[in-house]
């Protein structure tokens, strides 16, 4: 059934700044957190009146082009129980945040905050804060999400066995790049080809997969957020995988469903798309140094490509071996480009595609082992601490966020 307003919701949209100082455990995290038995127990500390089941929260920086139909679809969702929308601005300057106040005048379910941090972490901790449910979902404005995405969500979770419910993204392109981004993605050279991310094994999709490493958003218990100590706010980019490694190092349970798919709209430029993976190569080494397990050796040898690119350059041996490499990996991108492609117009730019994701990405991971690198212990000592709610509404995030 159609999810409900919150009780007693004032219809005025609220604009939250959260700037309180963070409410810490006063004794050291211990080596090994037992995450679900803890879970299994209700949340005491929901929120200032407790009536709330999920709370779904949204980052926006400049959406007014398409948040207000993101954000009907996001409020279709199918789910029992209470369920209420917090949007998190981040300063937009181009109306978001009339169209969001406007929605929330009609809407009792929606919330508007201020993120003063500006980047979607600082958002997200906004947001998890403010936020009175007893489960939590992330949800993002560029990506359109089936109207039982919720609902699957928590009644895994309801299970007690897991600790964070997704689902595998689904690229859908709209233009000439972003098209092809979609097929690249979908390739054996493309992330495409890993089981975790729903790949379907000639019998259909499998059913649910559990992850290791990465992840794309999903659904949580508010207490395992809490355990964590939220997001961190160091992480631009990447801040799911990287909260998803401390949940998996803490002994804790991630599952992709693939009924929770979601379709997302690539980048439609290659230098966007540059941009693009450069950064989430950058963010990947740095989740690296802190969860060494986060990333495996081919992933981290992938730093080595750009080396092995501009030795083409060099004289002699070294040069010519550098050369041979370049040449092999040119056709194996051909290779691929060529049996992927819709049409032969389209072999060329798609190995383009493929090329830029690798050597953006390969860029981003080794500057990130670069910078890095060397804070390997500093990056492990400073990650969030579990949050201790008090007895009151008030909500704590992380330590660094609210530094910020």
């Amino acid at each position: 059934m159609p999810s409900r307003a919150p009780a007693g919701h004032d219809r005025r949209p609220a604009r939250v700044g959260c700037r309180a100082p963070c409410v810490a455990a006063s004794r050291p995290r211990t080596r090994r957190m037992r995450l679900t038995p803890t879970l299994q127990q209700p949340d005491a500390a929901v929120g200032p009146t407790g009536d709330v089941d999920v709370s779904v929260l949204v980052p926006v920086l400049d959406e007014a082009a398409g948040i207000a139909e993101a954000a009907e679809a996001m409020l279709a969702q199918d789910v029992d129980g209470v369920v209420e929308f917090l949007f998190v601005d981040g300063g937009s300057t181009d109306g978001s945040v009339a169209i969001l106040e406007r929605l929330a005048d009609r809407d009792p379910r929606v919330r508007v905050l201020e993120n003063p941090g500006r980047t979607v972490p600082r958002g997200l901790n906004v947001g998890l804060r403010a936020a009175r449910g007893r489960y939590v979902a992330r949800m993002d404005a560029h990506t359109v999400y089936a109207p039982d995405y919720l609902r699957h969500g928590v009644e895994r979770l309801a299970a007690g066995d897991v600790d964070w419910v997704s689902g595998p993204p689904v690229p859908v392109g709209r233009g000439r790049w972003s098209s092809l981004v979609s097929v690249a993605l979908g390739s054996g050279l493309g992330r495409g080809a890993s089981d975790k991310w729903g790949a379907e094994d000639g019998t259909g999709a499998p059913e649910e997969l559990e992850l290791t490493t990465s992840v794309f958003a999903g659904v949580w218990r508010r207490g395992t957020l809490d355990a964590l100590g939220g997001w961190d706010a160091e992480w631009d980019v990447n801040e799911d995988s990287e909260m998803a490694a401390r949940l998996l190092a803490d002994g804790g349970r991630l599952v992709s469903r693939t009924e929770m798919a979601a379709g997302y709209t690539p980048r439609d430029s290659l230098r966007g798309l540059a941009r693009q993976y450069g950064a989430y190569g950058r963010f990947r080494a740095k989740t690296f140094v802190r969860h060494p397990t986060s990333a495996g050796p081919l992933r981290v040898a992938t730093a080595l490509l750009p080396v092995v690119l501009a030795s083409s350059a060099l004289p002699g041996r070294p040069g010519r071996g550098a050369r041979g490499a370049t040449g092999a990996y040119a056709l194996l991108l051909a290779g691929q480009a060529a049996r992927t492609a819709p049409r032969p117009s389209q072999v060329a730019p798609l190995a383009a595609v493929l090329g830029t994701m690798h050597v953006a990405f390969a860029a981003g991971f080794l500057r990130g082992l670069v910078v890095h690198g060397p804070r390997r212990r500093a990056l492990r000592a400073s990650a969030p601490r579990p949050i201790v709610r008090p007895a009151g509404p008030r909500h704590a995030g992380t330590d660094r966020e609210l530094a910020a």
